[in-house]
């Protein structure tokens, strides 16, 4: 059995890689075509998700974070049903805007339980920068998507949402590596 606090790190930084690449697979480049782009989507939702739910699993008491993680995983679940199953184009944004929405609610759950800290420490501040970038940056995803699908052109927003959110990431990362 693995012990929790190896678990939270490995499941903070499979989920920033995670970010990083979903963030790749929507950066404009002419290196990358649609199959590569969708492969390295796929890849990235599939390591939040284990991320997300190993961090989940570390904690062993219900807390926000422990739910605000298993939503988030739950968010990555829905992205990747819009990138794997065969829907139409409609059904895989609404899938895609659905899932950066529940990631979003997700990293804001964890909120309360971080502002409630008598005796905040520098980690903690971190902690709230990265959910409140995380929380951000799916939001303006979802928009992004909103907008794709109401036939404008949100690709731009997309694309900063993505790296917002892995800014967010890998901070958390990084105060859980220092821990």
């Amino acid at each position: 059995m693995m012990d929790s606090d190896l678990k939270a790190l490995i499941g903070m930084w499979g989920q920033a890689i995670g970010t990083l690449l979903s963030a790749i697979s929507s950066t404009p480049s002419s290196k990358l075509n649609e199959t590569m782009q969708n492969n390295l989507s796929l890849l990235g939702n599939v390591m939040q998700a284990t991320g997300n739910a190993l961090v989940a699993d570390s904690e062993k008491e219900i807390t926000l974070g422990k739910l605000g993680n298993q939503i988030q995983a739950i968010g990555n679940s829905t992205c990747i049903a819009g990138i794997v199953i065969n829907f139409n184009d409609e059904t895989k944004s609404e899938l895609n805007i659905k899932g950066n929405l529940l990631q979003a609610l997700g990293s804001g759950m964890a909120l309360p339980d971080l502002l409630n800290s008598k005796n905040r420490t520098m980690d903690d501040l971190l902690n709230i920068y990265a959910s409140l970038l995380q929380m951000i940056g799916n939001s303006l995803q979802a928009i992004g998507g909103k907008i794709d699908l109401s036939g404008g052109n949100g690709q731009i927003i997309n694309f900063v949402g993505s790296w917002i959110q892995t800014v967010g990431a890998f901070i958390q990362a990084l105060v859980q590596s220092k821990n």
